[in-house]
């Protein structure tokens, strides 16, 4: 355990270094060593600038992070459920665990017993580095992010203020998924949570991270990082639900390890916040590995989605299929960048990547960018997007019926959206995915 004495209680990241980051926390070996190098790592990037070909659409410089005030890391709390996250559980059906999370920091965690019994383990990062310190050791420091997003998950890291780690055991098949919400509260900070969900051989699981916020009056920066393993013959199901209040910029870098045989699903969903920026990056480890990457979002006023992918072949006989859509409205707009990459040695690769885009205004706009990089000579790689307004035929004839041009535009979308909702495989997530949509767009 490593122990560093604490500097000023309250600092902006401009005036901070790591002994004031560290808070004062006693913190395990693994994770104290990961954050001293982030943050060494990241004093030493210059910030992405729109030179760079990834950040051309969205200007980091317009972010204040050197004003906002970081949330240092803190012991985990045993706070009771808020009235509003009982409300979201009693809507969203069976769960096997909850974990809540205020700006990073662990405020309440539990899981069923019989879960638990069956040798399943949900726990802070802290508690799980004394249980599992390998894992946490190749998450947190072999990580190796594109030069992209390099120096945010430096900074992810260097602030890690807690996160939740889920690790299933070799055959267990886990009854229902894992909640976790991530509430942020306090306008100006700077915050930063991890998901770790490893699943060995044959294991199934599914997790919900849920991130809300009220409107902040003040910047507010959220920083997201998920690492989803699955092992041999694993199934997990990783659903990220996105709906901050206005005046919040959200980071988020996942990373996805299938291996043999294994089937790995991530859904994207972004609908709030000010800016909402996503990096996921599957990696197909094991011959038969299956990765299926999933995301919609819808943006109006100048809400900006920025998402990044890459489905990485790194094995033979793997397949994986992406399908991103969004829609946008009043001035929003969206980019969406995406690589298929498959490696000299990954033959048979089966890999497709779609990005929809449905403009409703002539304010909104949408850049869409796939690119493919195949050094193998036997696969099946495709690739596509489209960008385009909704139709007036469509319009029209909803309106002809009594609807408003508004109420007509919403119930399209919905309709755009339904492609990707129908291949979530939880009802129950189905459900509450399909019911914070309606909250969005006034359904």
């Amino acid at each position: 355990m490593s122990t560093i004495t604490a500097g000023p209680a309250e600092s902006t990241l401009a005036a901070a270094d790591f002994d004031t980051l560290s808070g004062g926390l006693t913190e395990p070996d693994v994770i104290a060593a990961a954050r001293a190098a982030a943050w060494a790592r990241f004093t030493s990037l210059p910030w992405p600038t729109k030179k760079s070909e990834e950040w051309r659409y969205t200007d980091l410089t317009k972010v204040g992070f050197e004003a906002l005030t970081p949330v240092v890391p803190a012991p985990a709390t045993a706070e009771t459920l808020s009235a509003d996250v009982r409300e979201v559980l009693g809507r969203s059906g069976e769960r096997a665990g909850v974990v809540v999370l205020r700006e990073g920091r662990v405020a309440h965690l539990e899981l069923e017993p019989e879960v638990a019994r069956s040798g399943v383990v949900l726990s802070s990062i802290r508690d799980a580095a004394d249980r599992h310190p390998e894992v946490l050791r190749r998450a947190l420091l072999e990580a190796q992010p594109g030069p992209a997003e390099e120096k945010l998950w430096a900074l992810h890291l260097a602030l890690l203020g807690g996160g939740y780690f889920l690790y299933v055991p070799r055959g267990v098949e886990m009854p229902a998924p894992i909640h976790a919400f991530h509430i942020v509260e306090r306008a100006g900070t700077l915050s930063s949570a991890h998901s770790f969900v490893y699943g060995e051989s044959g294991a199934r699981a599914a997790v919900i991270d849920e991130f809300f916020s009220d409107d902040l009056d003040a910047e507010t920066v959220s920083l997201h990082g998920a690492t989803i393993t699955g092992e041999g013959g694993a199934g997990i199901d990783y659903v990220a639900l996105q709906r901050f209040g206005r005046g919040v910029k959200r980071f988020s870098t996942q990373h996805v390890v299938a291996g043999r045989d294994s089937r790995v699903v991530t859904f994207n969903v972004a609908l709030g916040g000010d800016l909402s920026r996503a990096d996921v990056t599957s990696r197909l480890d094991g011959p038969g590995s299956d990765s299926e990457m999933l995301a919609l979002w819808f943006g109006d006023s100048d809400q900006h989605f920025d998402h990044h992918t890459l489905q990485h072949h790194a094995a033979p006989h793997a397949h994986s299929d992406l399908l991103f859509k969004g829609a946008l409205t009043d001035a929003g707009s969206s980019v969406f960048r995406g690589l298929i990459r498959v490696d000299k040695g990954a033959q048979l690769t089966d890999a497709y990547q779609t990005n929809r885009n449905l403009l409703l205004s002539e304010r909104s706009h949408a850049s869409a960018l796939p690119n493919l990089e195949i050094e193998a000579d036997d696969v099946r790689c495709s690739h596509g997007a489209t960008i385009g307004q909704v139709e007036d035929g469509q319009l029209f004839y909803l309106m002809s019926r009594g609807l408003t041009r508004r109420q007509a535009e919403r119930l399209l979308v919905f309709g755009f959206f339904d492609e990707v909702l129908g291949r979530l495989p939880m009802e129950g997530v189905r459900a509450r995915v399909r019911e914070a949509i309606e909250e969005k767009i006034g359904l």
